[in-house]
C-alpha cells in the first residue's frame, strides 16, 4: 500500500497560512513577549523571553553575568536547540488532533519558517532553520537525511545571503557547536551510559551529558580567542540545569502560542515556568559565586588552529583508545579546575588583555572614562559637565548603551553628564556611593537599576573587574563626618587580565589613606590640582602613564605646576585631555597601548 499524500489545497493552504505568519512575525513577536511576561516575577519573564524570543535586553545585568561565567548564555540566544524543542512538542500535539504524519510534517516545516523571523532570525536561529528545514524535506522524500550535508547546506545559504555573516561570533560558535554534537556527542553518550547503566531516565542523562560536552569542546577555542575566558563550571551547571530547560522551553512556546489568541489567560502556565526559570537562574548563580568559575585564556590566530588541530587529534586518540584518553582528561580537569585565576603558570596561561579599550573623554572640566569590549556592554565611570557633550562622544565610540554607569561623587563635574544621558540611552546600572535624589530619581524613572556602593564592592562586566577601594562603607553611610565631599568619592581599580588603571576621581592622596599596588595607568586626582600625597601614590604605584582629565582654559589653574612637577620627577609620561583630547588607550594581553 502506497503512501497517503495529503491533498494539494490543504498543503497550499498551508504554505499560504505561513506566508502570511511570516509577514505578521513582528506581530506575532511582540505578542508572544507580552504574553511571556504575564503574571511572572520580572527576573523570570526576563528569561522566558530570552529563552523563547531570544530578547536579552530586560534581561538585569547580574543575571547574565551568572549566566555568563557558568556557561550557559547559549540559554539565552535561540539556537538550534529551540527547533528541535519546538518540532518535539509539535509532533505529538499535531498528532493528538488527529493529523496524520506526513501532514504533521508539513506543519512542523510550516512552523520552523514562521519560528525563525519571530525569533530574531539570528546566525544560530537561521542555521537551526534550513538544517530542521532539509531534515523533514528529506523525510517527507522518503530519504535519509544526512546531518553533515544538511549543515554544509546550512553553511553555504547563510553565506550566500551575506557573506559578512562570516565575522559573526554566533554565527562560528553556532556551526562549531553543531560540528562537535555530530562528530562526538553519539560515542559520547555510548561511553558515559556504559559507565551508569542501562535505563531511560539513564541514558537522557547520558545523552544531555555527551551533547554538553561535544558543543563545550567544540566551542572553547573560539569562545578563548574572542572572549579570552573560558567556564570551569559549565559541565556542571548545564548538567543541573538539564532537566529543568526542556520543559521551561515548552511551556515558554506554549505560551508564547498561547498570546496569539485574545483573552487565553497564561497565568498557570507562566506561573509553573517561572518555578522552572527560577530553579535555572539559582543554578547560574550558585555556579558562577566561586573565584574559579572562569578563566582567562588567551589564543591569537596560531593559538586558535593549534587549539582545533589539538581538538582533532584528541578525537582520533580518543576513538582509537577511549578508556586511557578517557582517564587522562579526567585528571587534566581535575588539576585544572582549582586553578584561581589562569590555568598555570606563563605563556597561553596568563591573564589575556587584548579585546579592552579605555577612553578618558574629553569633556572638559570634568572627568568620563569609558570601558569597552566585545565581552560585555560598555561601562562608564562618570560623566562630565552638563552640556559637554556626552551623548553625542559615547555615540562616536559606538555605544548604543550602557551596562552600567557609576558616579564617583554627587558633584556637577562627574554627575552633571550622566543625569543628562538618563532617558536619552539606555543604562542598566547605576552605581553610586551617596547621590543626591534628583539622579536616584531620574535613574529610576529611566529603569536603571540603583545601587549603592562601598570599598569592597566588586562590580564586573565580562572579563572588567571594578573594585572600589575607597570610602570604606561607615563613611560612605555617614558622610557628615567629613566636610569635603571630594574625600568621600569613590576610589577604583579597574582590572582587565594583567591590565590595571586607578581612578581617583576627586579623591586627593593627602587626604584619602590608600595602599594600592603598581598600577599601569593612573587618573590623576582632581584634575591635577594641588596633591600634598601624589608623590607617595606614585612611588606606591610606579604607573606607566598618567592622565589627567581637565578643561582648556579653566579658572581653578588645572593642572597645577607642583602637579606636573611631582609627575615629572617621578619620570611618568602625562597625557591631558585639555592639550590632547580625549585619551584612547588599547589594551592588550601583556601590554597596552595609546591609539592616535
Amino acid at each position: 500500500m502506497g503512501r497517503v499524500r495529503p491533498p494539494l489545497p490543504l498543503l497550499l493552504g498551508i504554505a499560504l497560512l505561513t506566508l502570511v505568519a511570516i509577514g505578521k512575525s513582528g506581530e506575532i513577536r511582540e505578542r508572544a513577549a507580552d504574553g511571556l511576561g504575564e503574571g511572572m516575577p520580572p527576573r523570570e519573564a526576563s528569561l522566558a523571553r530570552g529563552f523563547v524570543l531570544g530578547e536579552d535586553e530586560e534581561i538585569d545585568e547580574g543575571t547574565k553575568e551568572d549566566f555568563r561565567r557558568a556557561g550557559l548564555s547559549h540559554l539565552l540566544a535561540v539556537s538550534g536547540q529551540n527547533v528541535t524543542l519546538l518540532a518535539l512538542l509539535a509532533m505529538p500535539v499535531l498528532g493528538a488532533l488527529g493529523i496524520s504524519l506526513r501532514l504533521r510534517l508539513f506543519w512542523v516545516l510550516g512552523l520552523i519558517a514562521v519560528y525563525v523571523p519571530v525569533a530574531g532570525a539570528g546566525p544560530s536561529i537561521q542555521r537551526a532553520g534550513v538544517m530542521g528545514a532539509l531534515g523533514l524535506l528529506a523525510t517527507l522524500a522518503g530519504r535519509r537525511s544526512s546531518r553533515f550535508y544538511a549543515l554544509v547546506v546550512a553553511a553555504a545559504l547563510t553565506l550566500a545571503i551575506d557573506p559578512g555573516i562570516a565575522a559573526d561570533i554566533g554565527w562560528q560558535l553556532s556551526f562549531a557547536a553543531v560540528f562537535g554534537i555530530l562528530i562526538l556527542a553519539a560515542p559520547l553518550a555510548r561511553a558515559i551510559a556504559s559507565r551508569i547503566g542501562s535505563g531511560s531516565w539513564r541514558r537522557a542523562l547520558a545523552e544531555g551529558i555527551a551533547m554538553t560536552t561535544a558543543a563545550t569542546l567544540a566551542t572553547a577555542p573560539l569562545i578563548a580567542f574572542h572572549f579570552e575566558t573560558l567556564s570551569t563550571t559549565t559541565m556542571v551547571a548545564n548538567v543541573l540545569a538539564l532537566p529543568a530547560v526542556a520543559p521551561a522551553m515548552w511551556l515558554g512556546m506554549c505560551a508564547a502560542g498561547l498570546a496569539q489568541v485574545p483573552g487565553v489567560p497564561l497565568e498557570p502556565l507562566n506561573g509553573l515556568n517561572a518555578l522552572l526559570l527560577a530553579y535555572i537562574a539559582e543554578v547560574a548563580s550558585w555556579c558562577a559565586t566561586p573565584d574559579w568559575a572562569e578563566v582567562q585564556v588567551h589564543l591569537d590566530g596560531r593559538g586558535l588552529t593549534a587549539a582545533y588541530l589539538a581538538l582533532g587529534l584528541g578525537i582520533l586518540a580518543w576513538r582509537r583508545w577511549p578508556r586511557q584518553c578517557l582517564a587522562l582528561s579526567a585528571a587534566a580537569l581535575a588539576l585544572w579546575l582549582p586553578l584561581p585565576r589562569g590555568i598555570g603558570e606563563g605563556g597561553a596561561t596568563a591573564a589575556p588583555t587584548h579585546g579592552l579599550r579605555v577612553e578618558v573623554l574629553d569633556v572638559g572640566q570634568g572627568d568620563a572614562i569609558l570601558f569597552q569590549s566585545a565581552a560585555a556592554p560598555a561601562v562608564l565611570v562618570d560623566g562630565g559637565p552638563p552640556r559637554a557633550g556626552l551623548e553625542r562622544k559615547l555615540e562616536q565610540a559606538g555605544v548604543e548603551r550602557l551596562g552600567a554607569a557609576v558616579v564617583t561623587h554627587d558633584q556637577s563635574d562627574h554627575a552633571g553628564g550622566v543625569e543628562e544621558l538618563l532617558g536619552s540611552m539606555p543604562v542598566d546600572r547605576l552605581l553610586i556611593a551617596r547621590a543626591g535624589r534628583d539622579l536616584v530619581a531620574r535613574a529610576r524613572a529611566a529603569g536603571a537599576t540603583v545601587e549603592r556602593v562601598a570599598a569592597g564592592r566588586e562590580m564586573r562586566s565580562g572579563p572588567l573587574r571594578l573594585q572600589v577601594l575607597w570610602p570604606p562603607p561607615d563613611l560612605a553611610a555617614a558622610p557628615g563626618t567629613i566636610a569635603d565631599p571630594n574625600q568621600l568619592a569613590l576610589v577604583i581599580e579597574a582590572r582587565w587580565g594583567e591590565f590595571s588603571m586607578l581612578l581617583t576621581a576627586d579623591a586627593e592622596a593627602e587626604a584619602v589613606p590608600l595602599d594600592p599596588g603598581p598600577v599601569d595607568v593612573l587618573k590623576v586626582a582632581h584634575h591635577g590640582s594641588d596633591d600634598a600625597g601624589l608623590a607617595a601614590l606614585l612611588e606606591r604605584t610606579r604607573p606607566q602613564l598618567a592622565v589627567i582629565s581637565v578643561g582648556d582654559g579653566n579658572p581653578y589653574g588645572h593642572p597645577t605646576a607642583g602637579t606636573l612637577a611631582t609627575l615629572e620627577r617621578h619620570r611618568v609620561p602625562t597625557l591631558r585631555t585639555d592639550e590632547d583630547g580625549t585619551v584612547v588607550i588599547d589594551v592588550y594581553r601583556h601590554s597596552f597601548r595609546l591609539d592616535g
